[in-house]
């Protein structure tokens, strides 16, 4: 990467940071609504849910929702792009004499730092319900670092969706897509106590093998599932984002190149 792809990128992230000064309603939004999630499903439905071995449903529920969380963020990242192909803003920055991956780039930076901001929102949250972590700084560092792999993952997948739609209207059709299978998974319930073929569906699902090896790393209830995908949840962890990026990071940028044809 040259000198000049960091500076254009470093000026692309500034340009986002500004809008969330001169915006902050919609940052605030996008920080509050995980929380009013995990409140929901700790204090209102959580009465109902057992987790598997036992143990206080709060504590399996928040690493879980920090996954889906990290997943979910594709959202905003398709959102943003839209937006910005609509009102031909990446027209003009394509037009000028500057780096033509410095506008993913500082996308990107600035989606990562929107989730490292909501990571830390959440756990601030789960320690206030009375959550905590048992593993030392090194599992806690590394658990972050695996959902935040998974984000970069799902960032490049809301890069590629948002080039691919468009228009920010389409943005609602893919919510339609993202949320069931964000929910068909082990966020919220185990997979054991799914129907057999939705329980495999779900314990392969890319968000329960980074809900299930950040459980495990914060020795949360729940951690080890009685399955392959369970047993090896941490290298799942690992590849499934990998994979997704092979996949669909080429497919940006090849998106994004194809623009001006």
């Amino acid at each position: 990467m040259t000198a000049m792809t960091l500076v254009d990128s470093w000026t692309m992230t500034r340009r986002g940071l500004a809008h969330w000064a001169r915006q902050p309603v919609q940052v605030v939004v996008g920080l509050v609504f995980p929380v009013m999630m995990l409140l929901m499903f700790a204090y209102f439905l959580g009465g109902g849910m057992t987790v598997p071995g036992g143990g206080d449903y709060k504590h399996y529920l928040v690493p879980g929702m920090l996954a889906l969380t990290m997943a979910f963020g594709l959202e905003a990242t398709m959102l943003a792009i839209t937006q910005d192909l609509n009102k031909g803003v990446i027209d003009r920055f394509r037009s000028l004499p500057m780096a033509s991956s410095a506008v993913l780039i500082g996308r990107s930076v600035l989606d990562m730092l929107q989730s490292a901001l909501s990571l830390l929102l959440l756990i601030g949250v789960g320690l206030a319900m009375g959550w905590r972590w048992h593993g030392g700084i090194g599992d806690v560092l590394f658990a972050v670092g695996l959902l935040l792999w998974l984000r970069f993952a799902m960032l490049w997948i809301g890069i590629y969706l948002g080039l691919l739609a468009g228009r920010p209207e389409l943005v609602q059709a893919v919510q339609i897509l993202v949320w069931p299978i964000g929910f068909l998974s082990n966020v919220f319930a185990a997979p054991e106590s799914m129907p057999d073929w939705i329980g495999s569906i779900a314990a392969w699902n890319p968000m329960s093998a980074t809900a299930t090896a950040v459980r495990d790393l914060f020795g949360s209830p729940g951690g080890h599932a009685a399955s392959w995908a369970g047993d090896h949840a941490g290298l799942l962890a690992v590849c499934w984002p990998l994979a997704l990026l092979v996949v669909f990071f080429p497919l940006a940028v090849a998106r994004y190149r194809g623009l001006s044809r």
